[in-house]
């Protein structure tokens, strides 16, 4: 009977054991799935030089964008959106001629470069938005090439 008894605890105890372990690893793969990606990227051609860095956690993306295109005013920022699909809206903070700007960015992702939408815009309380997103072109602006965040 004594035997029989021990029997029994030990069966319990291995279940519950193994029931811990499974629980550990839904946590592991919860943590790992919101683990925050970031990504670099890079656009030269001629004189204009353009570089983002991205953090991406769940859907919402943050980063810094920096613009130093030849014969213009260079300006560097924040940026903070949203992936939707594959297309990043986000809004760009930015420092340009000592004046502090929103406007709104979107950039496609296709043949692993972030191809930078362009479109017609409107103001809205002091932020530069796109008038309609279904209207933004992809391919004849700026495309950023991935590259290693160094």
């Amino acid at each position: 009977m004594k035997l029989h008894y021990w029997l029994i605890i030990a069966l319990a105890s291995v279940v519950t054991a193994c029931q811990n372990n499974q629980d550990t690893q839904k946590d592991q793969e919860t943590v790992t799935a919101s683990v925050t990606q970031q990504s670099c990227y890079t656009y030269i051609k001629n004189r204009d030089t353009a570089s983002l860095t991205t953090l991406m956690s769940g859907h919402i993306v943050t980063g810094e964008l920096t613009y130093k295109l030849f014969e213009k005013d260079s300006n560097k920022g924040s940026i903070k959106g949203e992936m939707r699909g594959d297309t990043l809206f986000a809004d760009y903070q930015f420092n340009s001629e000592g004046r502090q700007s929103i406007r709104e960015v979107a950039f496609l992702q296709k043949d692993g470069k972030l191809v930078e939408g362009y479109g017609e815009v409107v103001e809205r309380d002091g932020k530069v938005m796109f008038k309609d997103h279904a209207g933004l072109k992809f391919g004849d602006g700026i495309a950023f090439t991935k590259i290693n965040c160094n």
